[in-house]
């Protein structure tokens, strides 16, 4: 997955992901929008095959990469406990 961060502020990232889909981004941006502290994480896709750009805003008490990593941390956290819960013993 390749990454590039188009906007960065204190409040406020856009973060383009090359080559994901809709899956992964409505995953994510559901996880962002657990926090408290976010203000807006939507996905946007200019058009149907373009990559997905993510926009997060907070609302002023944490960083917006902060809060994108811990939402990724959570995310790889469930699909560990699946895939434990799934072994075969």
């Amino acid at each position: 997955m390749e990454l590039k961060v188009l906007e960065l502020s204190k409040n406020r990232v856009r973060i383009l992901f090359r080559g994901e889909d809709n899956t992964f981004m409505s995953l994510l941006t559901e996880e962002i929008l657990k926090d408290p502290d976010v203000d807006i994480a939507q996905s946007v896709m200019e058009f149907q095959y373009s990559d997905p750009e993510l926009v997060v805003s907070t609302k002023g008490k944490r960083d917006p990469v902060a809060v994108v990593k811990d939402a990724c941390a959570r995310i790889g956290q469930a699909c560990t406990e699946i895939k434990e819960s799934l072994r075969v013993r």
